[in-house]
């Protein structure tokens, strides 16, 4: 197989789940959107469904898809943008996130379509300035959904910067007055503020929303937390021998070199063609040299330090988990 080969520890997961609702001691709302930061949806999803009250993914596709394999609860963050996504949230039975009069009522004009009652949470902006209705019109966008028979499950926002203690303080004031508003047409309506570096911070209200932490890390200045990384990349060799002439790799050669060999993995595979750790030079397209003795058809692992490489070019853990997952095959211990 000449596929990057993701190994993915469903234990460790659910590990990295229970210290939340242990630290947190609030409902989990699992954030599984862009394929589970490249875990598989699914398969993370049905691992969690017994410690999980409500699964957040970033669109009405994400959402289907997960319905579709038998997963419930499925709340989607982005506002339906047309008739046909409104139509397929509600069909489904997704929880879809009201941010504005245009999503209320593309979302009303599908129940009535459906004869389904719609379930939303209404999106507040306290300051990141995403999604959201302002916070002195959370109360007149909760009366809006009640007449127009929509149910308001849920109110949420997200922290700009966590660990900027001023602007967390502020926009958790926001979002107070916000959900006191709401709750004066749908009382039961629960409250989430803080992903995973959030939660940690103490703004865990009635559920938290983690999504990175769910994976074994932890987004820069959050308090610690022993969670376990979930995933190890394996590439294979694809050719071995001996240096010759005064390139290696995408680079001049700075010394002599032995024997090197190759493994098939490149910036087509969504790494960055600056290089990693044991590669030589830049990386080409579907390959990359590295010094050294390989048997062909072996695999080598790859990438040990997630955190440390991303850091090393100036990106989050986040972007790397996407982008070196989008092509791999995936197995599951």
């Amino acid at each position: 197989m000449q596929q990057l080969v993701a190994l993915i520890s469903l234990k460790n997961i659910l590990f990295n789940a229970r210290l939340f609702l242990e630290r947190t001691g609030r409902p989990l709302i699992a954030v599984v959107k862009d394929d589970a930061y490249g875990h598989g949806a699914e398969r993370v999803a049905h691992a969690l469904s017994p410690l999980v009250s409500l699964f957040a993914v970033s669109t009405v596709e994400e959402g289907a898809a997960l319905c579709a394999a038998g997963v419930r609860d499925v709340l989607v963050l982005t506002p339906p943008l047309c008739s046909e996504e409104a139509v397929r949230a509600v069909g489904y039975g997704m929880v879809s996130t009201v941010s504005s009069r245009t999503s209320l009522h593309l979302l009303a004009r599908a129940g009535e379509l459906l004869g389904r009652e719609p379930r939303v949470h209404l999106a507040v902006n306290t300051g990141m300035n995403r999604y959201g209705v302002r916070p002195e019109r959370a109360r007149s966008a909760a009366a809006e959904a009640a007449a127009a028979g929509i149910r308001v499950e849920g109110v949420y926002s997200h922290l700009a910067l966590f660990g900027d203690g001023e602007l967390r303080a502020s926009q958790s004031g926001l979002f107070g007055g916000a959900v006191r508003a709401v709750r004066e047409i749908f009382p039961q309506a629960a409250a989430h503020l803080g992903a995973t570096g959030g939660s940690l911070c103490g703004e865990t209200w009635d559920a938290v929303r983690v999504g990175l932490g769910l994976y074994g890390y932890l987004p820069a200045g959050a308090p610690a937390l022993p969670v376990r990384p979930a995933m190890k990349l394996y590439a294979a060799v694809s050719h071995a021998g001996t240096a010759m002439g005064g390139g290696l790799g995408y680079a001049r050669a700075a010394r002599r070199y032995g024997e090197v060999y190759t493994l098939r993995l490149g910036y087509g595979d969504g790494l960055f063609r600056s290089g990693m750790a044991g590669a030589e030079g830049e990386l080409c397209m579907d390959a990359c040299v590295c010094e050294g003795r390989a048997r062909v058809g072996t695999r080598r692992r790859v990438l040990p330090d997630l955190e440390a490489y991303a850091r090393a070019h100036g990106t989050s853990v986040y972007e790397v988990l996407v982008n070196v997952t989008r092509k791999a095959v995936k197995r599951y211990v």
